[in-house]
């Protein structure tokens, strides 16, 4: 399956605000913030990346669908099921 992102790209600090007492539960119960906010970009990056393609090929998706509708499929009459 294709990454949504350069999995091999060098790591790079950066500034965040978090909730004080947010930040020190996860710290009592060693959470990996780090790992944890990748983890969870890369959730939202695959969801805005699949909602973009589905929006940019919504025409394609409807007219496939009526032709299917009109046309069956290829596979209609070599289907046993």
């Amino acid at each position: 399956m294709q990454t949504a992102y350069d999995t091999q790209a060098p790591k790079r600090a950066t500034n965040l605000s978090i909730n004080a007492d947010l930040l020190s539960k996860a710290k009592e119960l060693g959470i990996n913030l780090s790992a944890t906010l990748e983890q969870a970009l890369v959730e939202v990056l695959r969801k805005r990346l699949r909602d973009q393609w589905m929006a940019e090929n919504q025409a394609a998706i409807e007219a496939y669908n009526q032709h299917v509708d009109r046309q069956g499929v290829f596979s209609d009459g070599l289907r046993s099921f």
